[in-house]
C-alpha cells in the first residue's frame, strides 16, 4: 500500500513565486501539523505531504516496536524515499506549475529522522529539518557515519527538546546524545548544521519547533548558497 498520495499533499505557494525553493514537509494525515500558519510569510513554497503508517513507511529497517502490543516498525523508508522522489514530487510540481531552484524536506519525530534519511541518500534535497527526530532508531547513527556520501553544500537544522532523554524506555534516553552523533557526523562530512535544544519533552512546542526549522530551511535554501543545490538523484548508498 502507498505511503503517500498526491491527492492529499497541499501545496502553500512562497512570496518568491513558482521557482522558489520548496520545502517538503513529512505530515501524519491523522495529526496534522496546521500548515496555514506554518506557511504564512515564507519565500519558499511549503509543501505538505501527508504519510500514512509512520512505524512502516519511514524507518530505515525492520525493528521491534519499543512497546509491547504496538506494531513492530516495518522499514520501509527506502520505498518511501523512491516514491517521493520518483512520483510524488514530480507530480506535485507539475501540477502546480513549481520550477524550484532548491528543495528540502522536513519532518517530527519518525518524520523528522525521515528527513536527515532523505538528505543523506537523495541528493534531490540540500536541506533538511530533523526536528526532534528519532535519531535513537538502533543502527542508526551508525549507518549514517558510514555513508559514503559528500554533502558538501547541504544543511540541516536539528533540534530537541532538553526534557526528550528523560522518556521512560532506555532506547528513547540517549536521543540527545544521538543527535549529537549526528551533528558531528554531518559536519564531518561538509554539511552545514545547526543543532539547537529548547525545552520540553517529545509532545511539547511542537508547532514552535517545526516553525523554527522551517524559518531556518527558508533562509538557508534562499541564500545563494542554498540555492543552486538539489540535482534530483540518488545516492548508491
Amino acid at each position: 500500500m502507498p505511503g503517500i498520495h498526491i491527492s492529499n499533499c497541499e501545496t502553500y505557494l512562497g512570496d518568491g513565486g513558482t521557482d522558489a525553493p520548496a520545502i517538503y514537509v513529512i505530515d501524519a494525515p491523522e495529526h496534522p501539523f496546521g500548515m496555514v500558519s506554518l506557511a504564512r510569510g515564507r519565500v519558499s513554497t511549503i509543501v505538505r505531504i501527508p504519510v500514512s503508517e509512520w512505524r512502516q513507511n519511514l524507518t530505515p529497517w525492520p525493528a521491534e516496536a519499543l512497546y509491547r502490543g504496538e506494531p513492530d516498525f516495518g522499514g520501509e523508508a527506502a520505498a518511501t524515499l523512491g516514491e517521493l522522489i520518483g512520483e510524488t514530487i514530480p507530480g506535485i510540481e507539475a501540477r502546480d506549475g513549481l520550477v524550484p531552484i532548491a528543495r528540502g524536506v522536513c519532518g517530527y519525530s519518525l518524520g523528522g529522522l525521515f528527513a536527515l534519511y532523505a538528505l543523506a541518500h537523495a541528493s534531490v534535497f540540500s536541506a533538511c529539518g530533523c526536528v526532534s527526530g528519532s535519531v535513537w532508531y538502533e543502527g542508526w547513527v551508525d549507518h549514517l557515519r558510514e555513508l559514503d556520501r559528500d554533502l558538501a553544500g547541504t544543511f540541516a537544522y536539528l533540534s530537541l527538546g532538553t526534557k526528550e532523554r528523560r522518556a521512560a524506555r532506555p532506547l528513547l534516553k540517549t536521543v540527545q546524545d544521538r543527535m549529537e552523533d549526528c551533528a558531528a557526523i554531518l559536519t564531518a562530512k561538509d554539511c552545514v548544521v545547526d543543532y539547537r535544544t529548547g525545552p520540553g519533552n517529545h509532545l511539547q512546542h511542537i508547532h514552535r519547533r517545526v516553525e523554527t526549522a522551517l524559518g531556518a530551511l527558508d533562509s538557508f535554501l534562499t541564500d545563494k548558497g542554498g540555492a543552486d543545490k538539489g540535482d534530483g538523484g540518488v545516492c548508491p548508498c
